[in-house]
């Protein structure tokens, strides 16, 4: 049976859809393959480019990171002067009324009891002079 030129026209636009579709999927085929060797011979210099701009970044955070680390250590610094301060007068005063002597004080105190030994030392070298002297004298009287 003759084929009717309907059904003729229909097969060869079926076989033209089916060659176009067919083209189509090879050129996108052929497309990524291009893409992939793109990406292959450009890849290493892309990680390059991406490791040299995190190197950057990481520097630029670290030392923002490092300008505020400093701020915030210098405020502690303060504060715990300021406490430690206010810490040692009120410990100061407490001892003073409960009549501690200050560190001032012992200073002196040892300051002066070393003047005291030095003086009670040379007395002492004198009064053995003294009488070592005496003793001769005695000695010679009765001789």
């Amino acid at each position: 049976m003759p084929k009717k030129l309907t059904e003729l026209a229909a097969e060869n636009t079926e076989t033209q859809l089916a060659a176009k579709v067919r083209e189509s999927a090879n050129q996108i085929w052929l497309a990524g393959l291009g893409a992939f060797s793109k990406a292959q011979k450009e890849g290493v210099k892309m990680f390059e480019a991406l490791i040299a701009e995190g190197e950057k970044v990481q520097e630029r955070t670290k030392s923002a990171a490092d300008e505020r680390i400093a701020e915030v250590r210098a405020k502690a610094t303060g504060t715990w002067d300021k406490l430690e301060q206010v810490f040692e007068e009120r410990v100061a005063r407490a001892l003073h009324s409960l009549s501690v002597p200050s560190r001032k004080d012992i200073d002196v105190l040892s300051k002066r009891v070393a003047e005291l030994t030095e003086i009670a030392r040379k007395l002492s070298h004198e009064e053995e002079e003294h009488r070592t002297t005496r003793g001769r004298a005695h000695k010679v009287k009765a001789e």
